[in-house]
């Protein structure tokens, strides 16, 4: 590596704007909000903790918690987040005293809990407060506590509040709360996770009779102010705490090979003696690049979603060392779990988001280091595509989130919940309760009737009277193990738990890869296991450790894409001919190549040209709309055309082969001014909609709300129709054609 040479991009690692308002404290000001701390909180910050004064995000945090407000702080990865809203709070507690929990720390993630445990105690045990987590793989006996003796703080995940919030004992110790910290909240806002979340958090308000603040953290939002409005709800004071960064020197180095032996050869290189994570977009390309790893680097790990706890917990552990240590992952370690100091990140392929990228960059560069970033990439496509996600974090361009408009599923879930609460309820308490929650106030006013009369049709409801009980349909799909499917949105059953003959748990397996068999020996988690029995029953399978000669495994789900954002970036470098990034000559003569490879385009607009195929004309068209948006145009151009039209898409363009033996660009054109005349409804009638089973509680929802469920936040067409129905539609010659019009 002596001989790489890098491309040094200066950039801000958050995603401030310069126009938010940074209220700058000078050092006495500092200094006054740490001398005012509770004197226990000093003693460990000042001798535990070596600190002498307060953070700037930590001091603005300080201010607006302390004022009564709910509070987003936005600070870049290892920025202080976390203490900028643990400070005020243990402050608060410790000089106003507290009756039951006190403050509740909701997470995504039941490992970001496990970790963010040790931080939490280093500041709460020396004041005498006490920490305590719940969740699923925490024993019963250590998350529960005897009557009137509370922990001060609560770790918890969103389904386990659900479930905590159903006991009769413990849960009146929540009536006190006054504080909530929502850790990496974007992980919540476009989900219906979300939604649960925010109906958690209204629920919370009504049992303790007044709102409990709400602090959110976050380290990138594209849309701050929106996402804390989401948050705090209306009528409550709120403030936004983002803290401008200057801009910092970031290393990056690009590796292009096309041959994937020698992109495997390329990530063993780079991380070679060093501390690195590499991150892959998928499940089965970590298996797979960890297999490919095998033998080449030393203290090589595996980390995703399907893992069990103790696999994941050993990869990150192997990070906090001294020595060397390599660990493939997915997204699981986007999140504020702390791995501690990293020599670099490598990225195989380009980030799908510039969110993503922010997340993955900011995992290096720690205690005074510059950030250093290598991507492995195939070929020059992929360079262009990480071209225009740097472009983008550059000029503060991030992925706006958009909360879910149309949350039914979470609706039936809390109808089932209030039923299996009382075993018995009315129409109006059903009403009552419901209307109390800000979640569902905006939802038509006849949802419920129409949900109501649909689940009594089905058998999940039966009447009595004027009284609503759980039927036959709902015990059967939600019932097992005292109704515990209720407590979670997630879609559960896609996936087989995979344990030794011993009992001990390796990871999950999508059902689909057990069906087939499990093709003799594969790998999970970095090791070769054989699939020896499978028990459909209890979605269970055995396996024993395999041969060296392992197969791929594979999950159901493919990508989603790369974002709008990036999407639309990439037309801006193509129609400006050029990046704006500073690259080394060979990359700057492998990204010219595919640039000249592409007719002369428009900032905005549709490019359509033909090609001839093999039978008639091929016709490309350049959207720039995204994987999504792309699908959801190609299904409404094969129901306009009402023939068995091939559409190929990808993130960029629609491809129709073999359309017509003249004219076929602009038959292309037309249906496109077709389809940008129609109305949302219009839209909406010609897409297939997803079947009830791709939502938990689908198969409770009757058909017209399953469509405008997913017109809304599956398809987003109101969005699509907003923004396609006014691009401009361009008919270019092909590439490496003049235009002799």
């Amino acid at each position: 590596m002596e001989n790489i040479r890098y491309l040094c991009v200066s950039f801000p690692l958050s995603t401030t704007d310069n126009r938010v308002k940074c209220q700058r404290l000078g050092e006495r000001h500092v200094n006054g909000i740490f001398s005012g701390l509770h004197e226990s909180l000093q003693e460990v910050l000042a001798h535990r903790l070596g600190w002498s004064d307060l953070r700037e995000v930590q001091s603005r945090a300080y201010r607006e918690v302390s004022a009564g407000k709910d509070v987003l702080v936005i600070a870049p990865t290892a920025g202080g987040k976390t203490e900028a809203a643990l400070i005020p709070v243990l402050d608060l507690i410790l000089k106003q005293g507290s009756q039951g929990v006190a403050c509740i720390y909701l997470s995504p993630l039941k490992a970001l809990i496990n970790d963010q445990e040790v931080r939490f105690r280093s500041f709460s045990v020396p004041t005498g407060l006490e920490v305590r987590m719940w969740h699923g793989d925490v024993p019963r006996g250590d998350r529960t506590w005897e009557d009137g003796e509370p922990p001060h703080l609560l770790m918890i995940t969103p389904e386990s509040l659900e479930v905590l919030m159903g006991e009769h004992i413990q849960s009146r110790d929540l009536c006190n709360a006054r504080f909530v910290i929502v850790d990496e909240l974007h992980a919540f806002v476009e989900s219906e996770r979300g939604v649960h979340l925010r109906v958690l958090l209204d629920r919370l308000d009504a049992m303790a009779g007044h709102h409990v603040q709400r602090i959110g953290l976050s380290a990138t939002v594209g849309n701050p102010e929106e996402v804390l409005a989401w948050l705090s709800g209306k009528g409550h004071e709120k403030e936004l705490v983002q803290v401008a960064i200057p801009p910092r020197e970031k290393r990056f180095s690009f590796h292009l090979e096309e041959d994937e032996r020698r992109r495997m050869k390329s990530i063993a290189k780079i991380v070679a003696g060093k501390k690195a994570l590499v991150f892959v977009n998928s499940r089965a390309e970590a298996e797979q690049v960890g297999r490919a790893l095998r033998g080449r680097v030393a203290h090589l790990f595996v980390h995703h979603s399907s893992l069990s706890p103790e696999m994941r917990c050993a990869a990150e552990e192997s990070i906090a060392g001294e020595a060397s240590a390599c660990i493939i992952c997915t997204s699981t370690l986007e999140l504020g779990i702390d791995i501690g100091d990293l020599d670099v990140v490598v990225q195989l392929g380009a980030p799908a988001s510039v969110s993503s990228f922010l997340q993955r960059m900011g995992r290096s560069g720690r205690r005074g280091r510059s950030p250093y970033m290598a991507f492995v990439l195939v070929d020059a496509w992929d360079l262009l595509l990480c071209t225009a996600v740097i472009e983008s974090a550059s000029r503060k361009r991030v992925e706006p989130l958009t909360p879910v408009k149309r949350p039914y599923n979470v609706l039936v879930q809390q109808v089932f919940l209030e039923l299996v609460r009382h075993r018995r309820t009315t129409l109006t308490r059903l009403r009552r309760y419901l209307g109390a929650l800000p979640s569902f106030q905006d939802l038509p006013d006849s949802t419920l009737d129409l949900l109501l009369t649909f689940l009594e049709e089905k058998k999940f409801l039966v009447r009595d009277g004027e009284m609503f009980m759980p039927g036959p349909e709902m015990e059967v799909l939600y019932g097992r193990s005292n109704w515990k499917d209720l407590y979670s949105v997630i879609r559960g059953g896609g996936e087989f738990r995979a344990v030794t003959p011993e009992g001990d748990l390796v990871g999950r397996l999508d059902a689909r890869f057990v069906a087939s068999g499990g093709q003799g020996s594969f790998s999970l988690g970095g090791k070769n296991w054989t699939l020896i029995k499978s028990d459909e029953s209890h979605n269970l399978v055995v396996v024993v450790p395999g041969d060296e000669a392992g197969g791929k495994a594979f999950w159901t789900g493919g990508q989603a894409g790369f974002s709008p954002v990036v999407c639309q970036a990439v037309l801006r470098i193509l129609s400006r001919r050029r990046t704006l990034l500073p690259l080394l000559p060979p990359q700057e003569e492998a990204l010219q190549g595919v640039i000249e490879s592409m007719p002369p385009l428009h900032t905005r607009g549709v490019h359509i040209w033909e090609v001839p195929g093999k039978r008639k004309m091929d016709v490309m068209a350049l959207t720039f709309l995204s994987r999504p948006d792309n699908a959801l145009l190609s299904a409404m151009v094969r129901r306009v055309i009402g023939a068995k039209t091939r559409i190929r898409y990808d993130d960029l363009s629609l491809w129709f082969p073999d359309l017509a033996p003249e004219g076929a660009a602009e038959r292309i054109i037309s249906i496109f001014r077709q389809i940008q005349a129609l109305s949302v409804r219009e839209m909406t009638d010609l897409v297939t909609m997803p079947l009830p089973e791709t939502w938990k509680f689908g198969p409770a929802l009757p058909p017209a709300l399953i469509r405008e469920m997913a017109a809304a936040d599956t398809w987003h067409i109101e969005e699509f129709a907003a923004w396609f129905s006014g691009l401009p539609l361009y008919l270019v010659p092909a590439p490496g054609r003049k235009n002799n019009s």
